[in-house]
């Protein structure tokens, strides 16, 4: 299973970055005052003079307040967000998954390095240049789909995830970072959406990630499967 380099978690590259300015200044448009209008005619306008019999001024009345502002909905708190701590293991119990987890970073080509595979298709991976399951920005977790001699692996049902399932990864710090599951996606590896999976992100998130579209004349998967999970409230 491979994937492209998401590089660090603090943002977008300067390139990006520099893109989307630009983007910006050509879609702006500069502020400009309204038109007040020009002055009427001389000609319609009329002197106190002008009306033979004076006129009563209308009663007074009360002045109607102005409606009360409408107020403004209150804004989503995002759960507190713990400390650094490297994640031990990975237990997610809607599909009776229950492994220890490596700390893995790049390969030589930029690719994300993967557990090797001897059979069991275990344990999974967190990549190590991503932040740890808890902090602000999203953690990711690697893991096969299936194993040498036809078993399965680790990460093979993720499909079968629903939103709001739990993931639970347990810390050096011996605390527990609970997920809950927001989506899956199934993206081809030749149109993997690097900034999506791998981009900033507000608050505490995971991805889980593995391989997904086996091809029979080939040998070869074409696809990743990625969940998308948010630190539980």
């Amino acid at each position: 299973m491979r994937t492209k380099n998401p590089g660090r978690h603090g943002g977008l590259p300067a390139s990006v970055a520099a893109g989307v300015l630009l983007l910006l200044s050509l879609a702006g448009c500069a502020a400009g005052t309204a038109d007040a209008g020009s002055a009427p005619p001389a000609s319609l306008a009329t002197s106190a003079s002008a009306s033979a019999t004076p006129t009563a001024p209308p009663p007074a009345t009360a002045a109607t307040p102005p409606p009360a502002p409408a107020e403004a909905p209150p804004a989503k708190q995002l759960p507190p967000v713990p400390g650094a701590s490297a994640p031990v293991t990975l237990s997610i119990p809607s599909i009776r998954v229950q492994t220890d987890l490596l700390h893995l970073g790049l390969r030589e080509n930029g690719s994300l390095e993967v557990p090797q595979d001897t059979g069991s298709g275990a344990p999974a991976s967190w990549y190590n240049g991503s932040p740890t399951p808890g902090e602000s920005g999203p953690s990711v977790m690697l893991g096969h789909v299936n194993a040498l001699g036809g078993n399965t692996g680790v990460f093979a049902d993720l499909q079968k995830l629903k939103n709001g399932d739990e993931i639970n990864v347990s810390r050096t710090d011996g605390s527990t970072a609970v997920f809950t599951v927001d989506r899956g996606a199934l993206y081809s590896k030749n149109q993997f959406p690097t900034l999506e999976v791998y981009g900033n992100t507000p608050g505490a998130e995971l991805r889980l990630i593995t391989c997904d579209g086996y091809d029979p004349a080939t040998g070869l998967f074409d696809d990743n499967y990625v969940i998308y999970a948010k630190l539980k409230a």
